[in-house]
C-alpha cells in the first residue's frame, strides 16, 4: 500500500549480487526478486526494498542509518559475522536497549537493536 509521504521503500548500493542476497538471506530470511542483471528487490524486512547496482552513485558515508529489530541480539550479531558481515561497532547499551553496528558485504552501514 501506498501511503502518501510516508517512506515505503529503502534502497541500497550493490556489488555483488550473489553475496548480498545470500548475506540478507541467511541472517534475516528476506526474500529476493531479480530485476534484471543489477538491480534486486527484497520482502520480508518490514519495509519493502532493492539493492541498486545499476547507479554510479559512489557510496558514502555517512549515509542513511537503517536500523533492524532484533529478538536475540546475541545470535544475530553471530549470524552476521559467519556471513561476513564487519562489525563496525560493538553491542552497547542505549536508552530502550542494546544495539550494534555492521557493514554488509557492500559497505552500507547498518544497526540491529534489541529490547532485552
Amino acid at each position: 500500500m501506498n501511503t502518501n509521504n510516508q517512506i515505503n521503500y529503502v534502497e541500497f548500493l550493490l556489488w555483488d549480487k550473489a553475496k548480498t542476497k545470500s548475506f540478507y538471506q541467511n541472517c534475516f530470511g528476506w526474500e529476493f526478486e531479480d530485476w534484471g542483471p543489477g538491480y534486486i528487490s527484497f520482502r520480508g524486512a518490514g519495509l519493502e526494498g532493492g539493492f541498486n547496482g545499476e547507479s554510479d552513485r559512489p557510496l558514502t558515508q555517512p549515509g542513511t542509518l537503517i536500523v533492524l529489530y532484533s529478538d536475540d541480539l546475541k545470535a544475530i550479531l553471530s549470524k552476521v559475522k559467519k556471513e561476513g558481515g564487519t562489525i563496525k561497532q560493538q553491542p552497547y547499551d542505549f536508552p530502550g536497549g542494546r544495539r550494534f553496528h555492521f557493514e554488509d558485504p557492500n559497505g552500507n552501514e547498518l544497526a540491529i537493536w534489541s529490547a532485552g
